[in-house]
């Protein structure tokens, strides 16, 4: 989405206007309000509250595009990741896309690898960009809730990107066959299962 640099004052304010996001009134994806899904399912894939905040330019393919109140910032998502002490979602990988994670509050455990053998711990304001094919994952190794900043970059940015480890589809089979169909469903990929 271009601008036109000459947009009269009240114009540009307008459009800024409509390009903010509030903490305060950022919601949880849809998916994290259904009350049929068990908390332990949603926990494996999803930080506790995944909260859009810039999405797509139209909505997009995502659950965090069509949620998030801002559109349109060059192909990018954000979000906010909040996370109670020692909760995070596990292991995936994204094909295409980049993932940098920015801790705002608390301290996370960025683990690395096919069976997330690589670790290190970010403290508030560190940064790790993760390229597209490695598997990663995120937890809140702090005592309070913390707070990440997740971008997403480069690539196709949707749902077919998320690609889910073998033991990450054995522990949805097992909490929520449900919400395994419906990430399916919607274009995530997985290794086949070991049970």
């Amino acid at each position: 989405m271009t601008h036109d640099f000459r947009m009269s004052s009240p114009a540009q304010d307008q459009l800024m206007h409509g390009r903010v996001a509030r903490y305060a009134d950022l919601v949880p994806l849809p998916v994290q309000r259904d009350a049929s899904i068990p908390l332990p399912a949603l926990d494996l894939i999803y930080a506790r509250k995944l909260l859009p905040v810039i999405g797509l330019v139209g909505g997009g393919d995502t659950p965090i595009s069509s949620s998030a109140p801002v559109q349109g910032a060059a192909g990018i998502t954000m979000t906010y990741a909040a996370c109670p002490p020692g909760q995070g979602p596990g292991l995936h990988t994204h094909k295409a896309t980049y993932e940098t994670f920015i801790v705002m509050q608390g301290e996370f455990e960025i683990t690395w690898g096919d069976a997330g053998e690589y670790r290190t711990v970010l403290k508030e304001k560190d940064v790790v960009s993760i390229p597209p094919g490695i598997s990663r994952a995120f937890r809140n190794v702090g005592s309070t809730e913390a707070v990440l900043l997740v971008v997403i970059s480069g690539g196709e940015n949707n749902m077919a990107d998320i690609h889910l480890p073998a033991k990450q589809v054995d522990a949805l089979k097992a909490t929520s066959p449900e919400l395994l169909e419906r990430v399916v469903s919607a274009g995530m990929t997985y290794d086949k299962t070991t049970a």
